[in-house]
């Protein structure tokens, strides 16, 4: 077995603070990732919100159309057409 001399440790300190060092160095890369898809998923969260408004808008102008138009195809039974 080969005697742990201060020579040998010191190398093998410095082998696990290069391999902490890499490891830091993609650990901040992870996270700069993980915080761009965290930012991707907020604008299309606040895209998916600005179209169900649109929808909601939508919604309410036919509302308004049909009731103008007094439209009731669907509640009341429909006659056949006449030549």
């Amino acid at each position: 077995m080969a005697e742990a001399t201060n020579e040998l440790m010191y190398e093998l300190l410095k082998s696990i603070h290069q391999r902490m060092d890499r490891f830091d160095a993609t650990l901040s890369e992870v996270k700069q990732e993980i915080t761009s898809v965290r930012l991707s998923m907020m604008g299309v969260q606040t895209d998916i919100h600005n179209i169900y408004g649109m929808l909601a808008r939508h919604d309410e102008r036919f509302d308004r159309i049909e009731r103008r138009l007094d439209l009731r195809e669907f509640a009341e039974p429909q006659r056949p057409i006449q030549p």
